[in-house]
């Protein structure tokens, strides 16, 4: 026996009129079966057919509700929040009130931490206006003496230049 290929899209087609023979013979199985969920829905009594759970179900029909409903559920709302608020309200704690005279004794701790800090930043100033003063005046003898100026910080021996500068008196 030789091997049948198969092709893509070439499985045989059922016939028109096998389907249409298939479709009669489902919808009628179909009305049997709700002829019976029928029956037993009047033996039980029940007049609205139930929800099928399913992709299929039926979407939720739409509850109207009654002006007067809305007012007695808004009432029922309002009483609610009114209760809320009450116990919220009585379990607060009273907001605290600075005297006159604890207001005074930060202010006057206020003050006394911004003099100091001025102080210090005006000693600062200070100081290095002394020390660029003392620079200047190192500078200027230098100068005066004849010899090169060099920042202070730096001895003759430090220099990068090694014999020119260390050779000098």
């Amino acid at each position: 026996m030789g091997k049948v290929e198969l092709q893509y899209g070439s499985m045989p087609t059922p016939d028109t009129n096998t389907l249409e023979a298939a479709l009669i013979g489902y919808q009628q199985q179909y009305d049997a079966i709700n002829a019976r969920v029928a029956e037993l829905r009047r033996a039980l009594g029940t007049k609205s057919p139930a929800r099928a759970a399913g992709p299929n179900a039926l979407p939720d029909a739409k509850r109207k509700i009654s002006a007067a409903g809305r007012a007695r559920i808004a009432a029922a709302q309002r009483k609610r929040w009114a209760e809320s608020k009450r116990q919220a309200s009585a379990s607060a704690k009273p907001k605290r009130k600075l005297s006159a005279a604890g207001r005074k004794a930060i202010a006057d701790a206020t003050r006394k931490r911004w003099a100091a800090f001025r102080a210090a930043k005006q000693s600062a100033n200070q100081a290095a206006k002394k020390k660029a003063i003392k620079r200047t005046a190192v500078t200027a003898a230098r100068a005066k003496a004849g010899k090169k100026a060099t920042p202070i910080g730096l001895r003759e021996s430090d220099s990068p230049q090694s014999g020119a500068a260390a050779s000098r008196p």
